[in-house]
Parts: C-alpha cells; sequence; structure tokens
C-alpha cells in the first residue's frame, strides 16, 4: 500500500506570487531570495504576504511596535516621491516594487527595531496608531 503524501501548495502559490512580483518590479533573484528568506523565518510577515497576494490589500499585522506594513509602503511612497520630485503619487510609480521594500522593510526593522524608529519617529507622515 502507498503511503498518502499530503502536500500544502500554499507555499508554491505564496513563492510563485512574489516571484512574478519581484520579475515586474525588476527586483533581481538575490534579492527576492533574500525576501522569501525572511517570509519564511517570520510566520506573521509570511501570513501578510499571502493576505495581500490574496486581496491586493496590506493586513493590518505584522507590526514593529507601533508601525504596520502599511506605514511603511507610505514611508515608501514619500521617498519615491521625492525621488521623482512630485510631492504626490503619480501613476507612473511603481506600486508593487514599494509593496515589496515595504514587506523588506518590516522584516528588517522586526530583526533590528532600533535601526529603524528613530528613523521613523522623525518621519511627518506616518500615520502612527498610539
Amino acid at each position: 500500500m502507498a503511503a498518502s503524501i499530503i502536500f500544502d501548495q500554499s507555499r508554491l502559490k505564496a513563492y510563485d506570487g512574489l516571484m512574478r512580483l519581484c520579475e515586474f518590479a525588476g527586483k533581481p533573484e538575490e534579492w527576492q531570495q533574500t525576501l522569501w528568506n525572511a517570509l519564511l523565518t517570520d510566520k506573521e510577515l509570511y501570513d501578510a504576504f499571502v493576505y495581500y497576494l490574496e486581496r491586493h490589500a496590506l493586513p493590518d499585522m505584522p507590526k514593529c511596535g507601533a508601525y504596520s506594513l502599511t506605514d511603511c509602503y507610505v514611508w515608501q511612497l514619500e521617498r519615491d516621491n521625492l525621488r521623482r520630485d512630485t510631492g504626490k503619487n503619480t501613476a507612473s510609480c511603481d506600486k508593487e516594487d514599494m509593496v515589496l521594500r515595504s514587506f523588506m522593510m518590516m522584516a528588517d526593522m522586526r530583526k533590528c527595531p532600533d535601526d529603524y524608529m528613530k528613523k521613523l519617529s522623525d518621519w511627518q507622515g506616518m500615520d502612527q496608531t498610539m
């Protein structure tokens, strides 16, 4: 009798979603693997990424201190606006790239929160929950 193998394809779908987003955003494979490893080592962040893939919206969790993925996204958006010197969210901004950078930022922030807390607390545009 052959043993039944139960295979959860959710990780394959998440990895495929990450590959597609990274390809669309022009991220190199090394960057993609770094984010994938970060997602695999942080269940809350992984679950948030799956949530994003399924709903194309950022969830409220995970957080680092009072900062959420949405705070990371808005921070990335404002940095993009400064780089382009537009001051507004234009149609030409790469929102998928900013989402990916937001996940990477949250992964880094959860590893080394002190490196980000000062940077974000000095930021004028934060949507921080007290």
